[in-house]
């Protein structure tokens, strides 16, 4: 990372980024021209290598997305259904093979079959209108069940905007340390895989001496299989917005970024429109409502990378800058978006803001369990009979959820992969052994992330799912530090030449790979990919044992 890149990005301030104008030169045909990215360069002072390091990094962008017309969805839920290969042939029949491209994931993990046209995503049995999408562009119908369990604080109808943000207004008539106090006795922890306290990050912010300071919501934050940020954004998008302005006015900042999944366009359009409607209601510029505090909003489309959801990765992608992750410190919240101080939070954790500050922080940290307070939103794949969003006390027994709320499996399942790709390889018989928190996946070897739930079938080989991981952080790798780049590259080597050769992998080798990743990589990419196989290696020891030596 450049710290004279980030100034330079920083000069047009948000108004005029340079991302987001390499983005909408991509549009017309899939990347940027030679001449636009000339244009571009000149005018923000950044040298070729600069502009070619970043476009050449996301698939969006990318001179291999020129022509694509059509992308295929290729995420775990997806891949684990089974929809996907038919799904492209009858694509083919209305494209031809060079329009069809990858995306992952495009969170329509609950029917599966998923595909992008034209901004707009579709799955389940929308495949079979293909010639009537192209032709008249056509829009999907999309539902899933949506239920809680408990405390609905995210699942519940919030009413009209004015309504609403009365508990906006009224933290206004608050100081911010007040507000920090309230916050720290809710118990809040980050709900994107980390767990990390909130609070803690709001007031180092706060402290921070700076001229202009940021928060950015997290919504790139891909995990196949999870969907519960897209469900936030697209059907209670207020939660999120109101969430932001509160904690901008904690921390004393005055510009909001939502970083939003450029597989996700609903979620921008959607999110769009809502600050377009706090703008009528004058709840966004300068000195809302008299109390001196100006907020605004920027929504930035990403373009393609799960890397972006590790928070420095994205902070350099806003600036236009490759998305790799930084060294720290120094933190975010110290020296983050333009080398100022910045606050990353993913969209579920900055949505339980608005009822902390309606109802208390303690009534908060009444919910849930001592050390994971509130609720969690669940995501269900579609190897469930009710598979949508779930919304769950902390400490709900993982088997409630799987069998009460989900209705029980469609078929016969060995495991079910939580938390996102680096999260853990949960056996079925580890069900009644688990309820949903953070320490009590710790404990067992596990890890909830965003708690999304893709399940493995029986008749799917494990040795197979293992190469996926090592491809997707192979793919996905920002490739700034040798351990993520390089083992995750060996691994899916490894596994592929143990299927397709008389070769059998030395178990001391593996091992010590996975060391290596878990200890030696930047990030939670390289770090956290070594535990779900970790836990295929010690619970399907039988199945796997004919790709390793005795």
């Amino acid at each position: 990372m450049s710290k004279n890149l980030s100034e330079l990005s920083g000069r047009k301030g948000l108004n005029k980024n340079l991302f987001e104008e390499l983005g909408i030169a991509a549009v017309a045909t899939g990347s940027p021209s030679q001449e636009n990215l000339e244009k571009i360069r000149d005018e923000f002072l950044v040298g070729k290598s600069t502009v070619f390091g970043t476009v050449s990094f996301y698939d969006f962008l990318k001179p291999e997305n020129t022509g694509k017309k059509v992308y295929v969805c290729n995420g775990s839920a997806c891949m684990l259904a089974g929809t996907q290969k038919d799904l492209h042939k009858k694509l083919e029949t209305q494209f031809g093979a060079d329009e069809i491209g990858e995306m992952c994931c495009l969170g329509r993990c609950h029917e599966n079959s998923a595909f992008h046209i034209d901004g707009k995503n579709y799955s389940g049995n929308d495949i079979e209108k293909i010639k009537q999408i192209k032709e008249e562009k056509t829009t999907s119908l999309e539902t899933y069940h949506v239920a809680s369990k408990g405390t609905p604080i995210l699942t519940s109808d919030y009413g009209s905007i004015a309504e609403y943000y009365t508990t906006f207004s009224d933290c206004l008539k608050k100081s911010p340390t007040e507000l920090i106090a309230n916050l720290k006795d809710s118990g809040l922890r980050g709900r994107g895989g980390a767990g990390f306290s909130m609070a803690f990050k709001i007031e180092s912010c706060k402290n921070a001496v700076s001229d202009s300071k940021f928060i950015v919501c997290n919504a790139d934050e891909g995990d196949p299989g999870a969907y519960s940020d897209r469900y936030i954004m697209e059907h209670r998008p207020h939660a999120l917005l109101m969430g932001m302005m509160i904690a901008g006015y904690m921390a004393g900042a005055d510009y909001g970024v939502v970083y939003i999944r450029g597989e996700y366009p609903e979620s921008v359009d959607i999110i769009s429109a809502c600050i377009n409607d706090l703008i009528k209601e004058k709840l966004l510029g300068e000195n809302i409502n008299g109390s001196g505090f100006n907020f605004n909003f920027k929504v930035i489309k990403a373009q393609g990378a799960y890397i972006c959801g590790e928070e420095t990765a994205l902070l350099s992608s806003i600036e236009g800058q490759r998305p790799e992750v930084r060294v720290r410190p120094p933190y975010p919240t110290q020296q983050g978006l333009f080398n100022k101080p910045t606050i990353v939070n993913n969209v579920e954790t900055l949505a339980n803001l608005p009822y902390i500050f309606k109802h208390s922080g303690k009534a908060f940290a009444s919910i849930g369990t001592e050390k994971s307070s509130g609720t969690k939103l669940i995501s269900l794949d579609s190897y469930f009979n009710r598979p949508g969003i779930y919304e769950v006390d902390m400490g709900t027994s993982l088997s409630i959820v799987i069998n009460e709320l989900g209705g029980g499996f469609k078929k016969p399942i060995k495991a079910m992969h939580i938390g996102g790709p680096l999260g853990g390889l949960v056996p079925v018989n580890k069900i009644d052994s688990l309820t949903i928190d953070f320490d009590s996946f710790a404990k067992e070897g596990f890890l909830l992330g965003h708690a999304s739930i893709v399940c493995i079938p029986e008749d799917f080989p494990l040795i197979k799912y293992i190469e996926h991981l090592f491809r997707f952080t192979a793919h996905e790798s920002c490739g700034k530090c040798f351990p993520c780049r390089l083992g995750s590259t060996r691994g899916y080597e490894l596994v592929e030449k143990a299927q397709k050769e008389d070769y059998k992998i030395e178990l001391t080798l593996m091992n010590d790979l996975l060391e290596t990743l878990e200890t030696g990589s930047l990030c939670a990419l390289g770090g956290g990919l070594p535990l779900p196989i970790k836990n295929a290696m010690k619970y399907f020891k039988t199945e796997l044992a004919p790709y390793f030596k005795k």
